[in-house]
């Protein structure tokens, strides 16, 4: 074999070699502003669910409903269904079949709804007006990963339609539901935001 042929092919076989091997910095991969956003999304999370306990402790008032207790008379339960709250936007670990975009489109769906309820809620009660304003924060810094990451979720503003809390004991059951369910969801939440700050795309 010709020498300048062989060398010509050694060349060629090392390129391709260094090609392979090299990182490729993907187009898509997602900027510092959406891994900031993330965190600082993650920390104000944390404060809402350690505000919960004591905003619950002052806003519930009725014997038996507790955050620690679970509602199991029938009676509580079929109330808590006629009352209209809706539950959460289910939060999934990152896959091919849930997406970083439909992820942060239930962030998003998820944390207008508790602002919404709270906002029902805080018009007849009081100690919830800090805890709403700190989602409205909330609600913020996920828009800003969001758009920082240039995804398509639509903004999904829920229609609230409540049975109309019209006594006492029936406000104390929605805003118990409320804050138990916020706490569930804020626990998923932090679980998210910690998959899409590591997320590689």
């Amino acid at each position: 074999m010709d020498t300048r042929i062989a060398i010509a092919l050694l060349h060629c076989f090392l390129f391709t070699t260094l090609v392979q091997s090299a990182p490729v910095s993907s187009p898509s991969a997602l900027p510092p502003a959406f891994r900031e956003a993330a965190e600082r999304a993650k920390t104000l999370v944390e404060k809402i669910l350690g505000d919960i306990p004591a905003v619950h402790a002052a806003a519930i008032t009725t014997e038996g409903l507790t955050l620690s207790g679970s509602m199991q008379t029938s009676n509580l339960q079929m109330m808590v269904t006629s009352l209209g709250i809706p539950p959460a936007p289910v939060l999934k670990p990152l896959s091919e079949r849930f997406s970083l975009d439909t992820c942060v489109q239930r962030m998003l769906a998820g944390g207008q709804l508790y602002q919404g309820l709270l906002g029902v809620l805080s018009d007849r009660l009081g100690g919830l007006k800090d805890l709403r304003a700190d989602l409205r924060d909330l609600l913020t810094h996920i828009t800003k990963m969001k758009e920082a990451a240039q995804l398509s979720s639509p903004d999904q503003n829920q229609i609230l339609d409540l049975d109309p809390l019209d006594d006492t004991f029936k406000l104390q059951v929605a805003a118990h539901v409320t804050l138990t369910r916020l706490r569930s969801f804020c626990h998923d939440l932090i679980r998210s935001l910690r998959a899409a700050a590591a997320y590689r795309p």
